[in-house]
């Protein structure tokens, strides 16, 4: 069975630092663009970051510009976010996806999720 799955979620105060990890297993993705998306109640999922196959290219939605990095190691086949300076409307569940069809920035070209990880940050 092929599997993302996230970890490092949960509850922070604002300014805090979270690191989320997403594993995968079952099959592959050193050779995949891996990204993080976002989605927080009542909003469509959005877009937080990507990273090259070879981790030699980043790409960042402008929000979390500054403050989050992306980060991957091939030989676990696992991709990171570092999450610094949170902010409480960084509150939403994150994703990770792997092997898209198109571009980095859209969900709907990605194949393959992990079930998410709850990041709260409390004012």
């Amino acid at each position: 069975q092929i599997q993302l799955v996230e970890s490092g979620g949960g509850l922070v105060q604002a300014g805090g630092p979270l690191r989320l990890s997403c594993a995968a297993s079952g099959r592959t993705f050193s050779s995949s663009t891996k990204a993080w998306f976002r989605q927080a109640p009542g909003k469509e999922r959005e877009f937080v970051a990507a990273i090259s196959w070879r981790g030699g290219y980043t790409y960042y939605a402008d929000s979390v510009k500054g403050r989050f990095t992306i980060s991957r190691d091939n030989a676990k086949d696992t991709v990171y976010l570092q999450m610094n300076s949170l902010k409480p409307e960084d509150t939403a569940v994150y994703y990770c996806a792997a092997d898209p069809s198109g571009t980095y920035y859209s969900a709907m070209q990605f194949n393959y999720w992990g079930q998410g990880t709850q990041v709260t940050v409390s004012s």
